[in-house]
């Protein structure tokens, strides 16, 4: 557990690269102190000059879409091959995958679906987190993902989480978006989960506004983060040392001083959490 007398640094907090705000990213704004890359982004050599250039200017961290963790059988060579050589190309602080799979043994299904919480897929996951992890030389965090399912399984999501990072030696990326959202589709309270997390696991967040539609709620990459956002983000940097946080916009992208002023506010709020730690969270 977290010692009372450890102080937590101030996180690292800055976008997920993307084309459309590239040139604000690599222009050096002072509200930017690292950077996300999605890995399948750079796949072919001539993006790897550009990922070059932006490892030259800030400490990065590289995402991942499509290694399929949660299918069983061997991971993907060709696309693993290609994960590695980005990651070699970024040298970065930490690279991270979901917990999930997106694709079985006859199709790619193109996007990330949910696992039941079971010891099999338990079993399945650790195997490719820490082949992934020892492949890449580099630390591994797990994300959390939405779903519209509830899948029956063998254990609650918190313990499975718990047990995928003891047992596989990584840390946790913490949607915090699909944690809200996740919450309120499927009526439980956000911070019981948070709390029945290991707060040492959690290292990153992603946070980026939702939407709702007729009580549905999503994560589409596309708004600005709302104020509830902000206020569970304050109570997890409070209970968990976490290193950085990203903001993931894929969509929507307003003008790059309506983005620094997300990034502003997100570290004032941290630096307002590690200035007032959570009563009753920090334990000997």
């Amino acid at each position: 557990m977290i010692n009372e007398n450890h102080i937590f640094a101030i996180p690292l907090i800055g976008p997920g690269f993307r084309r459309p705000i590239a040139d604000w990213i690599l222009s050096g704004p002072p509200e930017i102190n690292c950077v996300e890359v999605t890995a399948e982004h750079f796949f072919g050599d001539g993006h790897l000059i550009s990922l070059s250039e932006l490892a030259g200017r800030y400490p990065l961290s590289v995402h991942g879409l499509g290694l399929s963790l949660g299918t069983p059988g061997p991971l993907d060579e060709q696309h693993l091959a290609s994960f590695l050589r980005v990651v070699r190309t970024a040298d970065p602080d930490w690279i991270s995958e979901h917990v999930a799979f997106t694709r079985t043994d006859e199709v790619d299904l193109g996007h990330l679906n949910p696992l039941a919480c079971t010891r099999n897929v338990l079993e399945t996951l650790v195997a490719h987190a820490s082949e992934l992890s020892d492949r890449a030389e580099k630390p591994l965090l797990l994300e959390n993902i939405t779903s519209f399912l509830s899948l029956p399984g063998e254990m609650p999501e918190t313990e499975f989480l718990n047990r995928l990072c003891d047992d596989a030696g990584c840390g946790l990326l913490l949607d915090v978006t699909n944690l809200l959202v996740n919450s309120r589709n499927h009526q439980f309270d956000p911070l019981e989960w948070l709390r029945e997390i290991e707060p040492d696991h959690v290292r990153q967040l992603h946070a980026v506004g939702y939407t709702e539609d007729n009580g549905v709620w999503r994560d589409q990459h596309a708004e600005p983060i709302q104020e509830d956002l902000y206020e569970l983000i304050e109570e997890v940097v409070r209970y968990a040392p976490v290193q950085s946080i990203i903001v993931e916009r894929d969509a929507n992208f307003p003008e790059v001083d309506e983005l620094a002023w997300e990034l502003t506010t997100l570290e004032r709020i941290c630096e307002s959490a590690r200035s007032h730690p959570a009563a009753g969270e920090i334990v000997e």
